[in-house]
């Protein structure tokens, strides 16, 4: 009498264990704009890489485009380092694309804007462009 009860019991756990796994959407088009953002900032290429489509890889293995980058920005250390905190201006989001505006506070006071544009794809969203968006001035 038991049995069955025990065997109903795990039954209902492995269904309502495959609901939630199936309705997890993972991690957000905000969230991985956010984190591209600051591994541009840091010069983590290697990040970049995982976080961008095949479109911003310029034709690149992993391995190549780091190393790319790496000679590239190897005398220019002075480009990293400079973001104090990430904030979200605006995210729009479908079910396959979103565009996702940052506010880049730099350390010297300064901020950039960008426009980050992201697909989703095997069940994860991908930057596949990115543009820079003009600050709107303050007015006193």
């Amino acid at each position: 009498m038991i049995l069955p009860l025990v065997g109903a019991a795990i039954v209902a756990l492995c269904l309502a264990l495959v609901v939630v796994v199936a309705r997890e959407r993972g991690v957000s088009p905000d969230d991985v704009a956010v984190a591209y953002e600051v591994a541009w900032d840091r010069l983590d290429f290697a990040t970049v890489w995982t976080l961008s489509g095949p479109e911003l890889h310029d034709g690149r293995d992993r391995e190549a485009f780091v190393a790319a980058k790496r000679r590239a920005y190897a005398d220019r250390a002075e480009l990293g380092g400079l973001l104090d905190r990430v904030t979200i201006d605006d995210v729009t989001t479908g079910t396959k694309a979103a565009a996702v505006v940052t506010r880049l506070h730099l350390r010297d006071g300064s901020e950039v804007r960008n426009e980050v544009r992201l697909r989703r794809r095997r069940a994860r969203w991908e930057v596949v462009g990115y543009s820079l968006r003009p600050v709107a001035p303050t007015i006193p």
